[in-house]
């Protein structure tokens, strides 16, 4: 396996991870905790008592951009997988695009939120708000895995009469 597979497999791997941490981030109500309860994106639980939370703007925007963050990971996921697959595709920017925009997307996100709750009183951020953190080195490592795999592919291209082996 060569310097370029390693790059795509590697990036691959990485998509996956932070598609996991994405989902399982969006996903839960764990975002802020506070006495008597916690809270994520869509529920507030008071004691034993969930219910939705009333549109607010940010809460709306973090909503939002969590959502098409985890599609564009899907789609660099299954992007970086054809390339997986198909040796001589040549999508590396475009699948590195990808996981650029959906580090943006969740940065965007966990900024806003961050933004918003950071200066509440007895309001602790909690462990699904840091999975979203966690997965956002997680999507631009996958981008730069797959960016230095296709910048590798080219310079191979490029100077294809010399005995290299990557």
């Amino acid at each position: 396996m060569g310097v370029k597979q390693s790059l795509r497999s590697g990036g691959t791997l990485l998509g996956l991870l932070a598609q996991i941490l994405t989902i399982l981030s969006t996903a839960t109500n764990y975002w802020i905790r506070y006495p008597g309860g916690h809270s994520g994106l869509w529920q507030e639980c008071n004691g034993r008592t969930c219910s939705n939370i009333p549109c607010q703007t940010m809460l709306a925007v973090t909503g939002a951009c969590m959502v098409l963050a985890a599609a564009s990971g899907v789609m660099g996921f299954v992007m970086g997988l054809r390339i997986l697959c198909h040796e001589g595709d040549s999508r590396g920017q475009t699948t590195s695009g990808i996981f650029f925009l959906y580090g943006l997307l969740l940065l965007i996100a966990l900024t806003g939120y961050t933004v918003k709750n950071a200066w509440k009183n007895d309001v602790f951020f909690s462990w699904s708000y840091f999975s979203g953190w966690l997965a956002l080195p997680f999507s631009i490592f996958a981008g730069f895995s797959f960016l230095l795999a296709d910048m590798i592919m080219q310079s191979t291209d490029a100077i294809s009469g010399f005995p290299v082996c990557l």
